[in-house]
């Protein structure tokens, strides 16, 4: 197909007719689902992280611009891209037990699978973010605990996402700070 062709596409695609988002989907979702069955854990991933792909392709298809780059890399890029974020949230997302640190008063043991210097860890990590100033804390809270994307927190934050991603920096440089520091006595 010439730019033109697929330009036309994707301007089908973002007035939602559904023939073209077949058809967008017969040309990439196979070439899509090889490279996340190599990225993604398991088949059940890949196939989740197919059917979101195309969601999301078909929310920005307005944005596509054949004079910057061809529609396959377009695709591609935007596919390898969610994959990643998928990742990263799954190797961020500690497991639920994590989290039960927040919350004060309860003496139920949801994890006996959890040792003793992992629990020390959690503590310790839970403490150092608490000393974050609020924004740090609660984007840092947001992306690595709760899983959301920068893009969520800064809608949810109604803040700029250059804000959130600075705000995130620094709040992990000061947390790699505190930890060198502890590791240093």
């Amino acid at each position: 197909m010439t730019n033109r062709q697929d330009w036309l596409l994707m301007h089908r695609v973002a007035a939602g007719e559904e023939e073209a988002v077949a058809e967008l989907y017969d040309r990439f979702s196979s070439l899509l689902y090889k490279v996340a069955r190599q990225l993604l854990p398991t088949q059940a991933d890949a196939e989740d992280a197919i059917q979101e792909i195309f969601v999301r392709l078909w929310k920005t298809a307005d944005r596509y611009d054949p004079h910057r780059a061809k529609l396959v890399t377009w695709v591609m890029l935007i596919g390898r891209r969610h994959m990643i974020d998928r990742l990263r949230r799954t190797a961020a997302r500690p497991k639920h037990s994590i989290l039960d640190t927040e919350t004060e008063g309860t003496n139920e043991d949801h994890t006996p699978e959890r040792t003793p210097l992992e629990e020390e860890r959690n503590t310790k990590l839970m403490q150092r973010i608490a000393q974050l100033p609020e924004l740090q804390r609660t984007v840092i809270k947001r992306a690595y605990l709760h899983g959301f994307t920068l893009r969520e927190v800064s809608d949810q934050l109604d803040a700029p996402l250059g804000t959130i991603k600075s705000a995130l920096s620094r709040g992990l440089a000061r947390l790699r700070e505190q930890n060198q520091s502890d590791c240093a006595m």
